[in-house]
Parts: C-alpha cells; structure tokens; sequence
C-alpha cells in the first residue's frame, strides 16, 4: 500500500513537470519584429555590450534623455511618451538584456549585473550631462548609478522605483500575480509553473500595473508574450525574480547621491507610503510627486502628466 502510495504521489508530482517540459519544446520562436508597431518609422538598432546584443532606439534632438524600462517589459513602455519628448531632447531606449529583443545570456541577473550593462551603454554611446528617468528597476538603476559617481548622470527621474519589500512588491499587483511570483521562487515548482505561462494570465498579470486596464496597448501586451517564449527567456526572468530581494538593498547608496533627484508616484503603485518615505530620506535633495489615478506603469497610465514632469524637473 505504501508502495503503491508513493508511486502516485511520484506520478502527481513528476506529471505536470513533464507536461510543462512538453510545452516549452513545442513553443515556436517568435520572429523578431524589425519595426516598432507604434513607430514604424523609428530606426530599430542594436549595439553589443560585453558581447551581449541589445536593441536600443534613438530619437530626437536636444539634451539628452535615456528612458529604463521595469522588469519582464522592456523599451516599448515608454511608446506614449518617446515621440512627445522627442520634440526636446535626444531620447534613448533600450531593452535590458533578457528583456525584449535583446540577448537572453546565461548569467545571474542581479541587480549589479543591469546596473553595469546600462553604465556601459551609456558610455558606448557617448551619452554626456544626461536625464535618466525610469519605472520600476529602471527607476532604481539610475539611483544607483548616480551613488557610484557615473559621469554621464546629471540628473534622475525616480518612477515608481523598485527598492522595497524584499523584491516582491510585484505580488501586490494582483491575486494572480501574487500566485505567480509566490510560486516561482519556489524550485522546480517555479520552472514548471513558468513553462505553462498563457497570455491570458500574462495579460491578468500587466493589468495589475495598470490603474485602467485600457492603458495597456494591445500591441504591447502581445509583444511581451510573445517576447517570453523566445527560448531562454523564462529561465533568466526566474533568475532575476530569485535575485528580487536585492533591488531591496540600493537604498543604502542612496545617501552617496549628489545630483538632482524626482520621484514620482502612481498614487496606485505596488509601493506603500512609508516606503516612498523611505526612498525619499535616504536621496539628499529629493523631491516627491504623486500623480493620481496611477498605477505602477505610470509612462502607459498618465504619459502626459510624465512628460509634464521631466520637461519641468529638467527646464526644457
């Protein structure tokens, strides 16, 4: 009887391992698009870093602007506002790598790791005297690049940035994405659960960042799926959610910040208020704002109260 027990439970166990393995082969690799859907006309390029391909998009003339997606979405998010702030500044976007169209490398994907990568496109590129302004870790990334000193970093647009509740504010975006991102921490089980990822639940998931669910372009959530079945891709997103909890100690750099700071709020981001505190007394300087009925993809929820406030923090 004993026997026969653990011979089911073994079954119940290994079956949807397996069935998620099946899935995973039977996935086609989604062609890489060679124009934006929103800006056809927009040049799509590519650099390498490190030997790593990223696709970057740059727009516009005047000082310079370098936008930094979140985590699991990349340079698209920033669509309502590229051709608007293109009108002012020199815009720069790009896809970190095991995002978007860029390389998916076998590393760990630490904090560190994209904060090196995105020093060194600056550098690459030549940006000088710049604006970073981001959402989420792209929030966090250019903190942290202004605490270590970068030379290109004049000053910073903080958006709803990603350092606090251990890396897990993501599970505030939902019971879904509460289940989802619970669930892949979890070894084995988080490779199994990633491998049956749908777009049904993908899109569930983008809604939680969202105060309308109509802010999210269909376009872009299309992409993004499709983006999560190129191969390797769900394995480095599992990495960087296993790694999470570090995003959590950039805070402690951020008393070293010497350039101007803004940051700024969907009133229904996944952060708390004393969270928000938290950042705002470590960065010397910073100034807050709130904008309402915005969620934690402010740049697709309210694009014009974003672009109002860059052009105002940055006097152009």
């Amino acid at each position: 009887m004993n026997t026969t027990l653990f011979i089911v439970a073994v079954i119940v166990i290994a079956a949807p391992v397996l069935v998620s393995l099946l899935i995973e082969a039977m996935r086609t690799e989604p062609d890489r698009p060679a124009t934006l859907s929103w800006a056809p006309d927009l040049p799509v390029q590519y650099t390498f870093i490190d030997g790593i391909r990223l696709r970057y998009v740059k727009t516009g003339d005047g000082p310079p602007l370098v936008l930094l997606h979140t985590l699991r979405t990349q340079l698209d998010i920033f669509q309502k506002l590229i051709p608007e702030l293109a009108k002012t500044f020199t815009v720069y976007a790009l896809d970190y790598p095991g995002h978007g169209w860029s390389d998916i490398p076998a590393t760990d994907y630490t904090p560190a790791f994209f904060v090196d990568i995105v020093g060194k496109f600056l550098d690459a590129q030549r940006i000088e005297n710049a604006t970073l302004a981001g959402v989420s870790i792209g929030g966090t990334i250019p903190l942290l690049l202004a605490a270590r000193r970068h030379s290109s970093v004049a000053r910073v647009v903080a958006i709803n940035s990603y350092d606090y509740a251990k890396g897990r504010g993501i599970t505030r975006a939902n019971l879904v994405a509460w289940l989802v991102f619970t669930l892949a921490r979890i070894p084995v089980l988080g490779e199994t659960v990633m491998r049956f990822r749908n777009p049904l639940v993908e899109r569930k998931i983008m809604e939680g960042g969202v105060a309308e669910s109509d802010a999210l372009p269909e376009s872009f959530v299309r992409e993004t799926y499709a983006v999560g079945c190129r191969r390797g891709h769900y394995r480095a997103f599992l990495n960087l959610i296993r790694n999470a909890h570090k995003w959590d100690e950039a805070r402690a750099e951020y008393g070293k910040i010497s350039v101007p700071v803004l940051l700024v709020y969907g009133d229904q981001d996944w952060s708390r208020e004393s969270e928000r505190r938290a950042t705002l007394e470590r960065i010397p300087g910073a100034k807050l704002e709130v904008v309402k009925n915005g969620g934690h993809f402010l740049s697709l929820d309210r694009p014009q109260d974003v672009i109002r406030l860059v052009r105002e923090f940055t006097n152009v």
